[in-house]
């Protein structure tokens, strides 16, 4: 635990979903194959027994374990399902049995749980279920749909975030260009327009507040490091680094790919989560990291 005090930081919320932080394939099935009164009874008759880690568990896992290394609470996880509370007594006997500090459920019965996310003033909602992660985005929330991943739990200590940069971090502004125009229009376009900042996508408002929680350790001592990785290359990079520095807003890692495949420069930084607006990004790199798909902007569309 560090002796440096905190500074004042706002709370970093996230919102997930059950079957985003536990293992639910089987249930699911049950669900799927046999109707919802056979999950209720499988669910309520295998509530004793702990549910397996899901694909974003160990990123919720670091992410709660920066309040014990603080000595404080700024980050707060809040499960949204659509389980009924009946169902879901299950889930929470499955976080007490894994020590996680989550108090705070809105339990739904089938209904969508995104409309708590403004309430309960998330910042981050991961789920599995793309109708919901839409909703959110639409709501001004930064939102991934969390894909199955086979990539194992990283072993270090580190809580380590990359992001896509276009329609994530910024919006899709230049995106457009290069989707209707092509390649040699979008460089041109960010070549003219390096100094002027691009204007905010959908995850500038957590990566402003994963800073927060960096500023709140001592220089150098942080165990959390982001990273940008981006198809971009010089000369577009330019832009990228100017609208940065106009956000006030530092990015361990920079990765100007210039098209390569993402997957392996992932797999080096050792992500807990990647999050690109992509399909066919997420496709590879779910293969290397675990990987959540932002439905947001022109590919999107």
């Amino acid at each position: 635990m560090t002796d440096k005090k905190i500074p004042a930081i706002d709370p970093l919320v996230i919102a997930i979903s059950s079957r985003a932080l536990f293992d639910l394939a089987e249930s699911h099935r049950v669900f799927e194959e046999e109707g919802l009164d056979a999950y209720q009874k499988y669910q309520i008759e295998h509530e004793d027994e702990p549910l397996q880690e899901g694909v974003a568990f160990s990123l919720v896992q670091k992410l709660l374990k920066l309040n014990t290394l603080l000595g404080e609470s700024p980050v707060e996880v809040i499960l949204l399902s659509r389980n009924s509370a009946d169902t879901g007594l299950r889930i929470f006997n499955s976080i007490e049995h894994y020590g996680l500090n989550i108090t705070r459920a809105a339990f739904c019965s089938g209904d969508s749980p995104y409309r708590y996310i403004a309430p309960f003033n998330c910042h981050l909602f991961l789920s599995t279920d793309g109708v919901d992660v839409r909703q959110a985005l639409e709501m001004g929330v930064a939102a991934a749909t969390i894909l199955p991943s086979k990539k194992p739990k990283a072993p270090h200590e580190l809580l380590k975030i990359a992001f896509d940069g276009d329609a994530v971090l910024f919006s899709d502004e230049s995106e457009i260009i290069f989707k209707n125009s092509g390649l040699e229009a979008f460089t041109k376009n960010e070549r003219e327009a390096a100094n002027e900042p691009l204007s905010g996508g959908p995850f500038k408002p957590f990566l402003a507040a994963l800073q927060q929680l960096q500023g709140a350790f001592p220089p150098g001592e942080a165990p959390l490091r982001t990273c940008l990785v981006t198809a971009r290359a010089a000369p577009a990079h330019e832009r990228v680094v100017r609208t940065l520095r106009a956000w006030n807003i530092r990015i361990d890692e920079s990765l100007f790919l210039g098209g390569l495949d993402k997957g392996q420069f992932l797999q080096a930084f050792d992500a807990d989560v990647f999050f690109d607006d992509q399909e066919g990004h997420c496709e590879s790199a779910r293969n290397h990291v675990a990987t959540g798909h932002v439905p947001h902007g022109v590919a999107n569309k």
